[in-house]
C-alpha cells in the first residue's frame, strides 16, 4: 500500500469549501473539530482541508509545523477510511497549544474511525 497524499487529494476549489461549510455536518474531537459532507463526485476517494488559526497561532512556522504533522497522520492512515463513501472533510486544528505528534496521530486515528462508522 501507497501511503501519498496527492494534489487531487487536497481541498483547494473554494466553491467545494463554501458548500463543505454551508451543509457539512461536524463534531468534536480533541484536538480537531472535524466538517464532514458526501461528495456528490467521484474524481478522487476524499479529500481534506487542513486549518490552524493564525489568531491563535501568531507565527507562521508554528502553524506550518502543526498542519506538516497533521498531514504526515492523515497520510499514515487514511486508508481506515475505506472507500463505502466520497467525503470531503476540514480538519480544524483547535487547542491554543502545540501538541505533539504521537497525540495528534492518535486522535487522528479515532477522528478516521468516526467518520468510516457514519
Amino acid at each position: 500500500m501507497k501511503f501519498t497524499f496527492k494534489k487531487e487529494e487536497r481541498l483547494s476549489s473554494k466553491k467545494q469549501i463554501e458548500e463543505l461549510f454551508a451543509k457539512g455536518s461536524h463534531f468534536y474531537l480533541y484536538p480537531f473539530k472535524v466538517v464532514y459532507h458526501a461528495k456528490h463526485t467521484a474524481t478522487a476517494p476524499h479529500q481534506v482541508l487542513i486549518s490552524v488559526s493564525a489568531r491563535t497561532f501568531k507565527k507562521a512556522v508554528d502553524r506550518n509545523l502543526i498542519k506538516r504533522r497533521i498531514r504526515e497522520s492523515y497520510r499514515l492512515q487514511k486508508h481506515e477510511l475505506g472507500n463505502k463513501k466520497n467525503w470531503v472533510i476540514a480538519y480544524i486544528y483547535t487547542p491554543k497549544e502545540i501538541l505533539t505528534s504521537d497525540i495528534i496521530h492518535r486522535q487522528m486515528l479515532l477522528a478516521l474511525q468516526k467518520l468510516n462508522s457514519l
